[in-house]
């Protein structure tokens, strides 16, 4: 069911997480947020006081009279605040109990509960941020390693949001030409927009989305991690592995081969990346109906992963099965990986190119195969000296969109349609790249989007 959103009254939310801690945030936002919480400070008169300032009192029960707690208030008057409205946050000690009962005497006297998002949402309904840079608050939120948060910082500055608006400027001006000369094409002194002269402005900007696309390849392995599968024969070591990288006992290792029967899945922070690690089970040929699932599991994440670790029991002879599956991984990107070099190794390296050889009870070998991983695939594959990514769904699906729009309008200016048709494949484009800002305000998409956030943001 739809929310109805009124932006002339005051809400109220917790911005810290619910339960015990050191301290929790109250927040208000809306006109009547200083008289409200006046209404049940005792210290100075919060209605007199200056903007971006913090006041030290007490909160009480406005019926009894009775202290809640000892606070800090903080004041911040429109318009420079992060909704854009009168703003107010109250510093309680972190009880839930205590917390719950600010909240409540806020409500009786007139605030409502904020639904989650809902003052990121009035940031953006009132023009404090675009659309773009909204979704970069939910990316900070959720980032899992640094150079996630690194990302999602560059989209709070703006720099995404001043790229497409530059993209989005190109296609007006030739929108504004053709309609010009569409509709005064009697006016001599207007420069008549042809053919030739659209078509570079275009494809400029195609060029640039496609820059775009090609870094949210990266944006995405950055912000979603890179997934890693772990993929061998039965009883070489996968588990004990993904235990060793993780240290921690995540997977069961016992000597019995074909223990894991059933993909385990684990993130691993390395070197400001995440690896979503993917202990596969042994891939071999048998007759268990339970493990053949398993193997067929395994060789469904050996197509989606972005990285094999190939992993081989170096205690042991190289086998056809080995190989086989060696074979399989050849045109992924992969590392191979001779485990067990703590026992007597009969292993024959030289089919085996550049193996890292380990043992999951070393240390020092894991951090060798771990620096080996960053080389391989964050020096290599993943390009960190953009400022501007892009890694949303929605915001990479709006970027297509746009991309199609632009290759239409290209493909009828190389058939020689007429130019309308040209400005209608054109004005698409240019809404579409709108539409990644909230230029083009769907009620529908922002109750999905302001969801996800949490209730005091």
């Amino acid at each position: 069911m739809q929310q109805i959103y009124i932006l002339d009254d005051t809400i109220v939310g917790i911005s810290t997480t619910v339960g015990r801690g050191a301290i929790s945030i109250v927040r208000l936002s809306g006109p009547q947020s200083i008289e409200l919480v006046s209404k049940i400070f005792k210290g100075k008169d919060l209605t007199k006081a200056k903007t971006h300032t913090i006041h030290y009192g007490y909160i009480y029960n406005y019926e009894t009279k009775e202290t809640i707690d000892e606070v800090l208030v903080s004041i911040f008057k429109k318009p420079k605040t992060y909704t854009k409205e009168d703003l107010v946050e109250i510093n309680c000690h972190g009880g839930q109990l205590v917390t719950q009962m600010v909240v409540e005497q806020l409500v009786m006297l007139g605030a409502r509960i904020a639904q989650a998002g809902e003052f990121t949402r009035r940031a953006f309904l009132n023009g404090r941020i675009d659309l773009a840079k909204a979704e970069a608050v939910m990316d900070i939120i959720d980032a899992e390693n640094k150079n996630a948060l690194k990302m999602a910082n560059q989209g709070i500055t703006g720099e995404l949001s001043a790229k497409i608006k530059e993209e989005r400027q190109k296609l007006l001006n030739v929108i504004m030409q053709i309609a010009v000369n569409i509709d005064y094409p009697e006016y001599d002194d207007v420069v008549e927009l042809t053919k030739k002269e659209i078509y570079p402005i275009l494809d400029e900007v195609l060029n640039d989305i496609d820059a775009l696309l090609q870094t949210s390849k990266d944006a995405v392995k950055i912000k979603n991690g890179i997934n890693t599968a772990l993929v061998g024969k039965p009883n070489v070591g996968k588990s004990s592995l993904l235990n060793a990288l993780l240290q921690d006992n995540r997977a069961i290792v016992t000597e019995i081969p074909g223990t894991t029967r059933d993909v385990i899945e684990a993130k691993l922070n390395l070197g400001g990346f995440a690896l979503n690690l993917i202990d596969t089970a042994g891939i071999r040929e048998t007759e268990d109906v339970i493990e053949k699932i398993g193997v067929i599991k395994s060789k469904e994440k050996i197509e989606e992963a972005d990285l094999i670790l190939m992993i081989f029991d170096g205690s042991r002879e190289i086998e056809a099965e080995d190989l086989e599956i060696l074979n399989s991984v050849r045109d992924k990107k992969h590392i191979c990986i001779v485990n067990k070099s703590d026992l007597e190794q009969k292993i024959d390296l030289s089919k085996i190119p550049n193996a890292i050889i380990i043992s999951t009870k070393d240390s020092n070998s894991i951090k060798v195969l771990s620096d080996e991983i960053s080389k391989q695939i964050f020096e290599q594959d993943i390009n960190l000296n953009t400022n501007i990514y892009i890694s949303n769904a929605r915001q990479i699906s709006k970027l297509v969109a746009a991309k199609d729009s632009l290759n239409k309008a290209i493909e009828d200016i190389r058939s020689e349609q007429f130019i309308d048709f040209i400005e209608l494949s054109i004005k698409e484009a240019w809404i579409s790249l709108g539409e990644i800002l909230g230029e083009v305000k769907d009620t529908e998409l922002l109750d999905e989007l302001f969801s996800r956030f949490c209730l005091g943001k």
